[in-house]
């Protein structure tokens, strides 16, 4: 029998188990509450899965999915999908994010546009630089490459 296999047993006849008896055995502690990175990456890549599915979706001002999005309706609609809550606009999403250098940025993070202190566009990081976006009125969600330097990287928490 492995130490996995004994965790179980253990816990029935103790009843409950220490955080230290369940390490030495190869068990492993939830903490409620607490979201895993591991979970937390999971929901970006389905997020990231869910905006890429939305190509050629047209763009309208103020809308979150299923079939028109701006900019942070499809951020807003992808999140919501995987599983997390974001707030309505790209400022606000930004605000709501844990921010993350671009050295350090991940496929469905965030990428937030800004002009100075003001965020004014919100997309999805594909990886190679490329991100999944709403762009503007008479475009589609689509694959693009970033095109300038001032952005800001987000994860969602």
């Amino acid at each position: 029998m492995t130490a996995l296999n004994r965790v179980p047993s253990l816990m029935a006849r103790a009843g409950t188990a220490s955080a230290l008896t369940l390490a030495a055995v190869g068990g492993s502690i939830v903490v409620p509450g607490a979201a895993s990175e591991a979970a937390a990456a999971s929901a970006a890549t389905k997020a990231l899965q869910i905006a890429a599915s939305k190509k050629g979706s047209p763009y309208k001002w103020g809308a979150t999915g299923p079939h028109r999005f701006d900019c942070s309706g499809l951020t807003l609609y992808s999140f919501k999908k995987a599983g997390k809550k974001l707030p309505r606009t790209a400022a606000q999403q930004y605000n709501k994010t844990r921010h993350v250098s671009a050295s350090n940025r991940k496929a469905g993070d965030l990428v937030f546009f800004h002009s100075g202190g003001y965020v004014y566009h919100v997309g999805i990081y594909a990886g190679s630089g490329k991100i999944w976006h709403a762009p503007k009125t008479g475009d589609v969600v689509r694959l693009q490459k970033i095109w300038t330097r001032s952005v800001w990287y987000g994860r969602v928490k």
